[in-house]
């Protein structure tokens, strides 16, 4: 890996911590010497990653629609590339990006982490995709992915490409092993899972699995 792709809120957070991890995740791109690929932005948490990258001497580069790049654009990074759409800028990020890693956000945030996730499902690529669970944030959104394979909607193995950690060292050290499912997308009835009770599928949701 030599460029990683985070995608985040444009937002803080109410919590202070959301923040403190965003600065956290930059200072560890920056000590491995990765490259910050992200959407070029200079608020909420996504200005946090690229300054924090910026103020220890590594590299980033934004890509932000023309749409809105008089109003929030980063001028203080590396690179800033202006683009004509929101899909020419998702397609350049994956270009660009060895892998990908994503802090809270909102509709943007979960939107850019399943496509990235489906294609590499699809066998398109083959490169790393990751979240931070800063104070247990995506907790919903893992146990939405538990009951898609307990429900027979996802393979286990599919569910298993997500991964998941609490600090971004242990996530880059994950990522730097990561070997891609070969399986197949879609489920086989007739080796389906047995139906699995509530409470088990909660328990998956633990950060880290």
């Amino acid at each position: 890996m030599k460029r990683i792709c985070v995608n985040c809120g444009s937002s803080p957070g109410y919590d202070p911590c959301y923040m403190g991890m965003a600065r956290r995740l930059g200072a560890a791109l920056a000590e491995r010497r990765y490259e910050l690929i992200y959407g070029g932005a200079d608020v909420g948490l996504m200005g946090e990653v690229a300054d924090t990258v910026m103020k220890a001497g590594g590299v980033v580069r934004g890509i932000i629609p023309a749409s809105f790049a008089d109003k929030v654009s980063h001028r203080g990074i590396t690179e800033l590339r202006v683009v004509r759409s929101m899909h020419e800028r998702k397609k350049m990020m994956f270009d660009l990006s060895d892998a990908f890693i994503a802090l809270p956000g909102g509709y943007g945030t979960l939107e850019e982490v399943a496509e990235v996730l489906t294609w590499a499902q699809l066998g398109l690529h083959a490169k790393p995709c990751g979240l931070i669970n800063v104070e247990r944030y995506f907790d919903p959104l893992l146990l939405f992915l538990d009951n898609a394979v307990a429900r027979g909607f996802m393979k286990t193995q599919h569910r298993q490409m997500l991964l998941v950690a609490e600090d971004p060292v242990e996530l880059l050290d994950r990522m730097a092993t990561y070997e891609a499912p070969t399986v197949g997308k879609w489920v086989d009835l007739e080796t389906r899972a047995q139906p699995t009770p509530a409470g088990d599928v909660a328990a998956r949701a633990a950060p880290g699995e």
